[in-house]
């Protein structure tokens, strides 16, 4: 095959294999996303043409990548130094994500995140205010289900930490009916049985809150 044919391919389906994994995510496909890509690889193939040179087409996917998924990889960092105990440097990192200028999927799991470092930095207020912007952004679509589930969970044990029992409660509901089965439903589900059973136990962290990272 050509290889600026070859090149111009890859971009194509790399464009379609996330559009396609967006959509089973249900956050549906970035316009912004598919824009930078399809830019990128126009970028690079008129460099390729002007410089006569072959483009090799694993350095171009790992271009590509690092570009488009530079937010969601900041994210990872982030959840990984928060997981360590490193708050401060994580919102520090969640607050470069942001100035990358993301498409909105991504500075919704941004926010999701942040919102979650404020939880574990003991500020259930800010958490709280966070997550309920995410939701109401979130109402126009472009959140997954996953990051739903993780942002009711998180604002429902913020709630719960500010003693605001029936809308804690209502977020731990809403968890699993979002998400049913999954790691965040089943703390949803055990920090409900924990109320019933009349527990002062603080409700347990999801598991693995790096999850959060797509």
């Amino acid at each position: 095959m050509n290889p600026y044919l070859l090149i111009a391919t890859l971009g194509l389906c790399y464009v379609a294999i996330f559009g396609s994994l967006s959509a089973l995510r249900r956050e549906g496909l970035s316009t912004q996303f598919a824009v930078e890509v399809l830019a990128l690889t126009a970028l690079v193939l008129v460099g390729a043409v002007l410089t006569s040179t072959a483009v090799n087409p694993i350095l171009f996917l790992a271009f590509v990548y690092l570009i488009s998924m530079r937010a969601r990889l900041l994210v990872d960092l982030a959840n990984l130094l928060s997981t360590r105990g490193r708050q401060r440097d994580a919102m520090t990192v969640l607050q470069w994500a942001m100035r990358l200028h993301p498409d909105r999927s991504a500075q919704m799991i941004i926010l999701v995140n942040m919102g979650m470092v404020q939880l574990r930095r003991k500020n259930p207020e800010s958490a709280q205010a966070i997550l309920e912007s995410v939701l109401e952004e979130s109402k126009d679509g472009g959140l997954g289900i996953k990051y739903e589930a993780a942002c009711r969970y998180h604002l429902g044990l913020a709630l719960k930490r500010q003693g605001k029992e029936a809308e804690a409660v209502h977020q731990f509901n809403e968890t699993i009916g979002t998400f049913p089965n999954s790691t965040y439903s089943r703390a949803a589900e055990k920090a409900l049985e924990q109320r019933r059973l009349g527990k002062e136990n603080r409700p347990a962290e999801a598991p693995d809150e790096t999850e959060m990272s797509s």
